[in-house]
């Protein structure tokens, strides 16, 4: 699905489906460096099971045109574009690391628009370490080989892959390799340039769900738990993987999410 969004071009992948904006929708917001593909697995199925999916590629990721927006709030003011563009009163909202933030920044700023948030690989601050951030300006091939390293819990997943033909790691890194030069600095600087996450946790009121790996090295898990802590009510899933969960446990994280869409929504207060 592409739709005009500030005058650039937007793709969203709806699932296999035509987006129904009738339906409960769900906006998953990818991490740095990717595009939807990352949540191919939850959002085919939720839209084949009675949600109107938007998978998001951000401006200049993926198949989106545009430049790189260069601050997680300018990105969750763009995610709320994309609800007015697509005809989208309310949202619940899934973020991987970088995206995470996004949704947690959106759902604070904008609650009106978020219904529920689901964070994955998440937690404040999210710090970059000079040597990466120094590499993703200077030698995007070195820091997408310590980016892969570090997003998983091992190189070779015994005794398969989550599916046959599968290969979590080198997947992972043609899908960075595909992204436009320059636009990983930015990525990563946002995260790292990111100083609101504290205020807007303790402004969230809509239900959130965390699912955090237990051999993160990017967002360790610890500093999730510690997230999570500050937002009244959330929910916590640790699953055995590392950062690039959805890849790693595909099945486990569809069926938080699922479960979680499904929970009735918290009463007013």
């Amino acid at each position: 699905m592409e739709l005009s969004v500030r005058g650039n071009r937007m793709f969203a992948y709806t699932g296999g489906r035509p987006f129904d904006r009738a339906l409960p929708c769900v906006v998953f917001v990818h991490g740095a460096q990717h595009d939807h593909s990352v949540w191919i697995l939850q959002s085919r199925y939720l839209a084949h099971h009675g949600h109107g999916v938007l998978a998001l590629d951000l401006p200049a990721h993926g198949r989106s045109s545009g430049a790189p927006l260069a601050s997680i709030e300018a990105i969750a003011d763009w995610v709320v574009a994309v609800l007015d563009a697509a005809g989208v009163g309310e949202a619940a909202l899934v973020g991987h690391s970088m995206g995470s933030l996004v949704a947690l920044d959106c759902a604070a700023r904008h609650p009106a628009r978020v219904r529920r948030i689901a964070l994955l690989g998440a937690a404040f601050p999210m710090r970059v370490s000079d040597e990466l951030l120094a590499a993703t300006r200077d030698d995007e091939p070195r820091a997408q080989a310590m980016v892969n390293v570090w997003s998983h819990s091992a190189y070779a997943h015994y005794p398969s892959n989550p599916g046959p033909g599968f290969w979590v790691h080198g997947e992972d890194l043609r899908l960075m390799q595909r992204q436009r030069p320059g636009v990983m600095y930015v990525d990563f600087k946002a995260c790292n340039d990111y100083a609101a996450g504290a205020d807007r946790a303790a402004q969230v009121a809509c239900p959130a769900l965390f699912i955090l790996g237990r051999r993160d090295l990017m967002t360790p898990l610890r500093a999730g738990r510690a997230l999570a802590a500050s937002i009244k009510g959330a929910r916590v899933v640790e699953l055995p993987c590392g950062h690039n969960a959805m890849a790693e446990e595909p099945d486990r994280v569809l069926d938080a999410l699922a479960e979680f869409l499904r929970e009735p929504a918290r009463p007013a207060t």
